[in-house]
């Protein structure tokens, strides 16, 4: 069996990893253990899995489930290799998000996988293209959600959106502040939640119920706003633009900021400059709206 393994993001209590593995239908089939729970989206590929909760086959969109001491088996006998997208979470991580969703009662998993369901669609879109982007910041948000997508399906449950409390409401609000003032830097969702004194998952719940947005998603908005006004205020270079409002890197900068605004920041700047006002096309609304976060908050 042939596999590599790449960690994508990291943190207290969870990691997630880009994991290819190159076996073919004339391999046998690993046997490994699971050190924690994992819940891996299949992004290509097919392959078998058998563990404790029973056998499934898993194919594009699926999600296999793994619960922490449970010996697995892979399978390639019906073609060769595959692709996922592993999240893993510790015991005491994985407690915390089991607590914050409404009606979940059990840890484990009862199940080998979930089969792709059309409400976990644009979730795993989501992070598909943050691995394909390299957009490894939002895997911390994207970890979350996946995990508290996962227990909630895995459980039956259909999500019931409770009105944020006013405590709820003063918790947003306070960090939306703590954004603002902090957007050149490396805000976390972990230390915004410790902040909140809440816990990573129920604060990423109700910040999108109150602001329409993920608190990634706002410090994105945040940076590129402030991105656009300097370049139509001063003569500064891009690149110094890109890093003062909190970009580790031009390219990742420019590539925002193109998908965004529909151009590219030079080409802003010099219609500014020109005297002709930028439009934003249709498509470039639909990419604007895909990567700063939807105006009505999802799940």
């Amino acid at each position: 069996m042939t596999a590599t393994t790449h960690t994508l993001a990291s943190g207290l209590g969870w990691h997630v990893a880009d994991v290819i593995c190159t076996a073919d239908a004339g391999d046998r089939p690993f046997e490994e253990a699971h050190q924690d729970f994992c819940v891996a989206a299949v992004t290509s590929g097919t392959f078998r899995y058998r563990a404790q909760q029973g056998t499934a086959m898993l194919a594009p969109g699926a999600l296999l489930l793994g619960n922490p001491g449970t010996c697995y088996e892979c399978g390639h006998e019906h073609g060769s290799g595959d692709r996922c997208l592993s999240f893993h979470f510790g015991p005491a991580y994985m407690e915390r998000i089991v607590a914050g969703v409404p009606g979940a009662e059990k840890l484990a998993f009862d199940a080998p996988r979930l089969p792709p369901l059309p409400v976990l669609a644009p979730l795993l879109a989501e992070a598909e293209t943050a691995r394909e982007m390299a957009d490894n910041d939002a895997f911390e948000e994207l970890s979350l959600r996946i995990a508290g997508a996962s227990v909630a399906a895995a459980s039956g449950l259909t999500h019931v959106r409770r009105a944020p409390s006013r405590r709820d409401q003063k918790r947003v609000a306070e960090a939306v502040r703590r954004i603002e003032l902090d957007a050149d830097r490396s805000v976390s969702l972990s230390a915004l939640a410790d902040e909140t004194a809440t816990s990573p998952y129920h604060f990423l719940r109700i910040f999108r119920q109150v602001a329409g947005a993920t608190p990634y998603q706002f410090l994105l908005k945040t940076r590129l706003h402030r991105a656009a006004v300097r370049l139509r205020m001063s003569d500064d270079a891009v690149s110094a633009i890109a890093f003062e409002v909190g970009f580790n890197d031009l390219s990742t900068f420019n590539r925002r900021f193109r998908r965004v605004m529909g151009e590219t920041p030079g080409v802003y700047r010099a219609r500014w400059a020109s005297g002709v006002v930028p439009t934003l096309s249709a498509a470039a609304a639909l990419r604007r709206q895909s990567d700063v976060g939807p105006h009505q908050p999802g799940r």
